[in-house]
């Protein structure tokens, strides 16, 4: 493969030397996201559970409207999935308290669920990997009773990890792109 070779996706031309340049762009996009994450994690939060709110009170007009179709064999179905998704869309924006709340809660118990079964299957598994069973049953269990304490708090907190973590990712995606744009520049 020549290094000024042209990609050619869907009708777009994007020439192999250029594509560092999209790599570099995302590492950058995701380390903001990251540090804005970080930062603001309440505000973050916040910002998400609007936009999904908005998502399902369209989903739910959507349903209305298809709904009206006088073909459609489940017509009444579809209105009542319709009137929850924008119900529980204007919940979800008018009170964002409740919202992080039932977030937390949801982690937490799933991580609860997640524990109980790594600790069964260290218990009654095989001998090879009961350690790692028992260590990740604890840990997930130790997590979920935490979150499902303080379900508000702890998703300022895992939003904040959340953060930190797309800023390692994003300084990785740009050393990538660098490195891209290197192997490329000596190919040439």
């Amino acid at each position: 493969m020549s290094s000024d070779q042209v990609v050619v996706t869907e009708g777009s031309f994007v020439s192999a030397k250029e594509v560092w340049k999209f790599q570099l762009l995302a590492g950058l996009i995701t380390v903001v996201l990251g540090i804005v994450l970080a930062l603001h994690p309440s505000k973050s939060f916040n910002v998400v559970a609007v936009f999904t709110g908005v998502l399902l009170i369209i989903g739910g007009v959507t349903q209305f409207v298809r709904a009206l179709d006088r073909d459609e064999r489940n017509r009444a179905w579809i209105v009542v999935g319709g009137l929850l998704e924008v119900i529980i869309g204007v919940v979800m924006i008018r009170h964002l308290n409740l919202t992080k709340a039932v977030a937390g809660l949801l982690i937490g118990v799933t991580w609860i669920v997640q524990g109980l079964i790594g600790l069964l299957a260290g218990i009654v598994g095989g001998s090879g990997s009961r350690a790692w069973w028992l260590i990740l049953g604890a840990v997930s269990l130790i997590a979920g009773i935490w979150v499902v304490s303080s379900p508000q708090t702890s998703v300022d907190t895992l939003a904040t990890l959340l953060g930190i973590w797309f800023i390692i990712l994003g300084v990785v995606e740009f050393v990538g792109g660098i490195m891209l744009r290197s192997s490329i520049s000596t190919k040439s």
